[in-house]
């Protein structure tokens, strides 16, 4: 098809070298809640192609439902969810199927297969999903492990890693099937300085290297601001900045100020709301004064 470049059956890319590439997912207006409470109030923004997009805020600000909304988990109760230029909620099990092979998730904790070696946790995909001979499989997952470091460590249980090799196990899983868009869920939680800085690095090395988007989800300020290209932080249902890491950085909102100088008071308070603190230990009658 003249002026289109096939990426995977079923889509294509409209090729402008006149226009800015489209952003690889982007959410429009996007309202989405559990029950009564409202997750995400009409939110909307772009993940630039072929980069590193950091999804930030407060717990609880509707981060990981982001990626269950692009992964097609959950359904956006208004608004479209787009990737690769096509509605996720417009996909039909087959189309969805289709899309999700293009996706790796890197799940909090890594979520290692605690039955399976090393080696099989990163086949395990491959298994399900291809129809690769037993000899092509070891040379795929014996390359994903080299990539993350760990090629030496196949016959390895998980139980007989670190937290930090775990972590790079499930990296190497979420690569397997050559994925365009990576998601990393709290990659950096609970890891060691040494590992949170090697986990850091590969991610950004991954992505160029092989040509990702790459969508994560973190608290770690420091490391995540290091080797973002863009950020966004959700806050109270919305989007309260966006950008360069240093725009970002720099911003006058009052929360995100908050937020980037881990500020102990704010828009978020440190004192859960309560009656004053005269209410509790004013005068009491017949009591001390």
């Amino acid at each position: 098809m003249p002026g289109c470049l096939k990426r995977r059956p079923g889509f294509f890319i409209e090729m402008d070298p006149a226009a800015q590439p489209q952003p690889f997912v982007e959410f429009r207006d996007v309202t989405f809640g559990y029950g009564a409470r409202a997750i995400l109030d009409g939110v909307s923004f772009a993940v630039p192609r072929g980069k590193v997009t950091a999804l930030m805020g407060a717990s609880g600000g509707g981060k990981t439902t982001v990626l269950r909304l692009i992964g097609g988990q959950q359904r956006a109760q208004r608004g479209e969810v787009h990737f690769d230029g096509h509605d996720v909620g417009k996909f039909d099990n087959a189309a969805l199927y289709v899309a999700r092979r293009r996706m790796g998730m890197l799940f909090q904790s890594g979520a290692l297969f605690t039955d399976m070696t090393v080696f099989d946790n990163v086949a395990f995909p491959l298994r399900e999903h291809t129809q690769l001979s037993e000899a092509l499989v070891r040379d795929v997952v014996l390359m994903k492990l080299d990539a993350v470091g760990l090629r030496g460590a196949r016959d390895l249980m998980p139980s007989e890693v670190s937290g930090g090799m775990a972590r790079r196990v499930a990296l190497a899983r979420a690569i397997a099937l050559d994925p365009d868009l990576v998601m990393y869920d709290e990659p950096f939680a609970g890891l060691d300085p040494i590992s949170l800085g090697t986990a850091a690095r590969l991610i950004r090395q991954l992505n160029d290297t092989l040509g990702l988007t790459s969508i994560i989800v973190s608290h770690d300020l420091e490391e995540t601001f290091r080797i973002a290209d863009h950020v966004i932080i959700l806050a109270n249902g919305s989007i309260a900045a966006q950008g360069a890491p240093a725009e970002v950085r720099e911003s006058a909102d009052p929360l995100v100020h908050q937020f980037v100088n881990a500020l102990p008071d704010g828009p978020v308070r440190f004192h859960y709301p309560g009656v004053s603190i005269e209410a509790d230990f004013g005068n009491v009658e017949g009591g001390r004064s």
